[in-house]
């Protein structure tokens, strides 16, 4: 598996990421440490959790899958481990989380916990998982000046990360869910105030979600943040099985709509079929063709992948040999040029 330094972070990682919602709700500790094992026998070094999960978050199932790591870690050489894990943004509805507010008291106490639950003494990647501030994501496409709320500057928010990193409990930070002016007003208030700088961005990115190619990749070039692509197979949707049957056991069908609508939009099925039908003309699987994409795009750090099953575990890094040809991503391209906003 090939490696890369994230960003001048110098932490050294896959360039397949695994991620871990799952573990939890959908897996079983058991099965959760199946994954990892087998990742692990792949070269996958890096692995992506928050203290929200699993997903559907309940209160029931709180820290649920760090706790998971947590076990399987500490029967492994934790320096050969790139652990990564998120500080929830204001709660949306999960009041079990703290006060629901990200602030320093609440980054801290939320490092904490998350360093308890996994057993460690540091965590090699800590990420605030959405802005505290108003801004369009989880499935909104503009930008609403009328939800405007209060919330720590970010000056705020990395002089506290920059204590984690000082006290060894944090070794580089990252956001998730953010913006072009999110990321730019993150670097230059580092830049200005000798603060740490953030290495990466996770946001979603997959045939079903282009928008990080509206202005977020040159963004990210430009400020050297690196792009760790999440939901590849946009919830499953990508690996063609909703539309083959709708009853298709998955999240989709587990989990109340309200909570990824952006998945169920008709277009989201159209393009789901679109891209089925070009995968299966052109001799690949449809999760196949999806991980291809999201593998070969320039500006793609790392890919986070997640599975329910170790055999979907194993065609998800099998994707990483897969190379499209000229014509299909020309397809690819037509097929998206057609399709308005799916999954955005």
């Amino acid at each position: 598996m090939e490696t890369i330094e994230l960003s001048t972070s110098g932490l050294r990682v896959s360039k397949i990421c695994l991620g871990t919602m799952t573990f939890g709700e959908q897996n079983t500790e058991a099965q959760a440490h199946a994954q990892l094992d087998y990742a692990v026998e792949r070269g996958i070094n890096f692995i992506d959790t928050a203290e929200m999960y699993p997903v559907q978050p309940r209160a029931a199932t709180y820290g649920a899958t760090e706790k998971i790591i947590g076990t399987w870690l500490k029967r492994q050489p934790r320096d050969r481990f790139i652990v990564a894990t998120k500080v929830a943004g204001p709660s949306r509805g999960m009041d079990w989380m703290r006060d629901g507010r990200l602030d320093p008291a609440n980054i801290t106490e939320a490092i904490d916990g998350s360093l308890r639950r996994l057993g460690t003494d540091y965590v090699d990647l800590y990420q605030i998982h959405w802005p505290g501030r108003n801004v369009p994501m989880f499935g909104q496409n503009v930008f609403d000046p009328t939800r405007e709320r209060p919330g720590a500057p970010i000056e705020e928010l990395l002089a506290t990360l920059g204590k984690l990193i000082r006290a060894g409990k944090v070794r580089a930070i990252g956001v998730s869910n953010e913006t072009s002016w999110g990321i730019s007003e993150f670097v230059k208030v580092a830049e200005r105030d000798g603060l740490p700088r953030i290495a990466s961005i996770q946001n979603a990115y997959s045939l079903m979600n282009r928008s990080f190619e509206q202005s977020l990749d040159e963004t990210c070039f430009r400020e050297k943040v690196a792009l760790l692509a999440y939901s590849p197979l946009a919830f499953g949707q990508l690996t063609a099985k909703y539309v083959d049957d709708p009853h298709a056991v998955g999240r989709l069908n587990l989990f109340p709509k309200t909570w990824s609508p952006r998945y169920v939009r008709p277009a989201t099925y159209e393009g789901a079929r679109l891209y089925r039908d070009l995968a299966r003309a052109h001799g690949v699987s449809p999760t196949a063709l999806a991980l291809a994409w999201c593998y070969s795009r320039w500006f793609v750090a790392c890919t986070i992948i997640g599975a329910t099953s170790v055999d979907q575990l194993r065609e998800n890094i099998d994707a990483y040999t897969t190379t499209l040809s000229d014509d299909v991503r020309a397809a690819i391209n037509t097929i998206h040029a057609g399709l308005t906003n799916p999954a955005q």
